[in-house]
């Protein structure tokens, strides 16, 4: 089903900058509306010239590759940017699978490497791996993924948690639809697994004038939500309407925090404690359990201001929530057009 935009844009990014959305998540939409969820939102995403589009994955949601080929079948040029959990696929066959989509799509993908999700996927799948070893093991797999897709000869690897010998990638990968690594977290062992696998380390940002560019030889990105109007009025009553307290929610984050051992959601939820009254950066949704991702509130100059402040200081890589709507789309970019 041919799905059309309901109007036209032109992107003014910055070049400089790595811009992705984020796709709908199918616990959110009815089975049957999904599927054109999924190719709007990705088309709206590829209208306003953003790098491409994040896809999650946990227990709760449908197979997050079958998505990225609804994407890719239904855009020109935007990159799927993949959830990847390396408990739920052999890295062999997700490598498999980059060059199946290099091969039928000439198209490059994204990889968003998880090492930790929630504690209770993990555990329900029997796997109780401590938390720093499962940096070691990402690190280990993301290696895997890379030699087998670069490497001209039988691949061979041994490490603490894969093991291969004599592999033949095939078919094989152009060096232009290598996929792109980023990582999420906020740990040593999340900073150290950057390290190692040259990724974008992707975690949760602190307000501007609170961030450091903390680690100069990784390429810093982060993951928020933006509402951004012609006047900070506007935009916080939009914020408030779309996000408003819930009890229920906030007992469930409560619950969350108490069993996470994910650095970032202590991070975020110690920062609640100290948020400032007044700014554009809001925790409300992270504490009422509607979303994980701060959000920056405010007039599209205030919002840009903040944007660009954090650019000052190293960060290139933006991932941005799920839009609500194209016309929300317009307002982000918006914002873009000022940074």
């Amino acid at each position: 089903m041919s799905i059309l935009l309901e109007k036209e844009s032109t992107s003014t990014i910055p070049k400089q900058l790595q811009v992705f959305s984020t796709s709908p998540q199918s616990k959110d939409v009815l089975s049957k509306d999904y599927r054109n969820e999924v190719i709007k939102v990705a088309r709206w995403s590829e209208d306003f010239g953003f790098t491409g589009i994040l896809v999650y994955t946990d227990n709760a949601l449908v197979d997050n590759w079958s998505v990225a080929q609804i994407i890719l079948e239904n855009t020109k040029h935007l990159s799927p940017l993949i959830a990847v959990q390396p408990i739920y696929m052999h890295p062999y066959m997700l490598a498999k699978r980059i060059a199946t989509f290099a091969h039928i799509y000439g198209r490059k993908v994204y990889l968003n490497m998880l090492a930790g999700g929630f504690s209770n996927d993990l555990s329900q799948l029997g796997d109780n791996t401590p938390h720093d070893d499962r940096y070691a093991r990402t690190v280990e797999y993301t290696q895997v993924i890379q030699g087998l897709l670069s490497s001209t000869t039988p691949f061979n690897f041994d490490g603490k948690f894969y093991q291969l010998k004599n592999v033949k990638m095939s078919p094989t990968v152009s060096p232009e639809l290598m996929p792109g690594i980023l990582i999420s977290g906020s740990s040593q062992a999340a900073i150290q697994a950057a390290r190692d696998i040259k990724a974008s380390l992707i975690r949760y940002p602190f307000p501007a004038e609170q961030e450091t560019q903390r680690n100069e030889d990784i390429a810093p990105g982060f993951r928020v939500g933006i509402i951004a109007r012609e006047s900070a009025e506007e935009a916080w009553k939009i914020a408030h309407e779309r996000f408003p307290e819930d009890r229920r929610g906030q007992i469930a984050h409560q619950l969350a925090a108490k069993v996470s051992d994910s650095v970032w959601h202590q991070e975020l939820t110690e920062q609640a404690k100290h948020q400032p009254k007044e700014g554009t950066y809001w925790l409300g949704p992270f504490l009422n359990y509607q979303t994980f991702c701060p959000y920056l509130v405010g007039s599209y100059a205030e919002v840009a201001a903040e944007m660009r402040a954090y650019q000052r200081k190293g960060f290139n890589v933006y991932i941005v929530d799920i839009p609500t709507s194209f016309e929300e789309l317009q307002h982000i970019q918006r914002v873009y057009s000022l940074i």
